[in-house]
């Protein structure tokens, strides 16, 4: 099992994610591009909280091609094209995270590809 590091010597994290998480040698890990707010058919909501709902679904059925699921996260990269966006991305984020949670970034970035985009996710998977 993937071990949390949080050292009492810095600071505590400022939202739910670990400062760093250590995989053991006997795991798979899983690297998923970064997934955009987007549905099968192409539907694009406006809101950062749909978006980043679609985001972790997108990435549930990528870690479920390999028998995984998003308890096995260990790393979140994330990014969003503004400050506003900051409270509706980790709020629906800790709704798709375990516990401990897995190491996490979150970028503020100019864009993406397509305007309508306000959030990408990339992750690191890692299961036995």
């Amino acid at each position: 099992m993937p071990k949390p590091l949080t050292p009492e010597t810095i600071r505590r994290p400022f939202a739910r994610y670990s400062h760093g998480v250590e995989v053991p040698a006997n795991h798979r890990i899983i690297f998923a591009s970064g997934q955009l707010g987007i549905s099968s058919d192409d539907n694009i909501p406006a809101d950062v909280e749909s978006q980043t709902r679609l985001c972790f679904e997108n990435i549930s059925a990528i870690l479920a091609e390999a028998e995984m699921d998003l308890s096995d996260l260990v790393r979140i990269n994330a990014y969003v094209t503004g400050r506003e966006h900051l409270p509706g991305y980790m709020k629906t984020r800790d709704e798709f995270t375990a516990d401990p949670p897995p190491a996490s970034t979150l970028m503020i970035v100019s864009g993406f590809a397509r305007e309508e985009f306000v959030v990408e996710v990339e992750v690191i998977a890692a299961k036995p």
